[in-house]
């Protein structure tokens, strides 16, 4: 996007390299210092009560706690939850660089921390941000597959929209003040990949469309609806490869898609 690239060229300068991993070292910092004094978490959360008394820090300290669905609990749980962070972290920067990565990150933070002062719970706020991380991964890496219980293959692509389909669930189904939450804490993926989203619609609508023509028109069978720039690859040769429209404009086959780095180590 154009106002991204523009503060890339005046602000790439100062972004922080690998900063999902720094977060992710501070994760398991916060770990220990809670398994030796519990009360710790409680100076760190993201509490707008405690933010209005003065208590500013909490703005961003929320981010260091280790998000595994409830308190943390447990050294396995935590180890993987940092493994996680570190693994999607690692991913992104190959995909975006350290500058958009930083904007990617530090806009869901605002988004998070705006929510909280809408919501009714604050426990949403860092689950909802490694949300967004992960619908950014899956915008890059869509067939990283990942072994749920080091068992259960299951495709990155799947996951999030199970994902989407819970948060979409606790919208229709919950309080206002949760459904302006989710959208502020979401909105740094929308103004990341909204403009993709919708392209993408309207390419798939245009593809049925033409569909439909050439159905009317009776072409001939062996008439390609989907054809990789790079390979030439067409769903009549390969049907199993999926095609997807980028940025320029030209339609590729997941396989040659421009500038998707190497899928990271499960």
């Amino acid at each position: 996007m154009k106002w991204i690239d523009r503060l890339e060229r005046s602000l790439g300068h100062l972004a922080i390299p690998n900063l999902i991993r720094i977060i992710a070292i501070f994760n398991a910092l916060v770990f220990v210092l809670y398994k030796l004094n519990p009360g710790f978490l409680g100076m760190l959360t993201l509490d707008p009560a405690a933010v209005l008394r003065g208590e500013v820090w909490r703005v961003a300290t929320y981010i260091l706690i280790p998000s595994v669905g409830g308190p943390v609990v447990d050294w396995l749980f935590a180890a993987l939850y940092i493994y996680y962070i570190w693994w999607i972290g690692d991913g992104l920067e190959a995909a975006m660089g350290s500058f958009r990565v930083n904007l990617f990150y530090f806009l869901g933070m605002l988004g998070t921390t705006i929510a909280a002062f809408f919501s009714e719970s604050t426990n949403f706020a860092t689950s909802m941000l490694n949300s967004s991380l992960f619908f950014a991964f899956a915008r890059f890496y869509p067939e990283q597959v990942i072994y749920l219980m080091a068992l259960v293959p299951v495709k990155v692509k799947w996951m999030a929209w199970v994902s989407a389909v819970f948060i979409l669930l606790a919208f229709i189904f919950g309080t206002w003040s949760y459904r302006l939450a989710a959208i502020a804490a979401l909105a740094n993926f929308f103004l990341f990949f909204g403009k993709e989203i919708f392209g993408e619609a309207a390419h798939r609508h245009e593809v049925e469309t033409r569909r439909r023509r050439f159905a009317t028109a009776q072409l001939p069978e062996d008439h390609a609806l989907h054809r990789c720039a790079v390979c030439g690859r067409t769903e009549q040769v390969a049907p199993d490869l999926e095609f997807r429209v980028a940025r320029d404009g030209h339609e590729y086959c997941t396989e040659h898609l421009p500038k998707a780095p190497a899928t990271p180590a499960s």
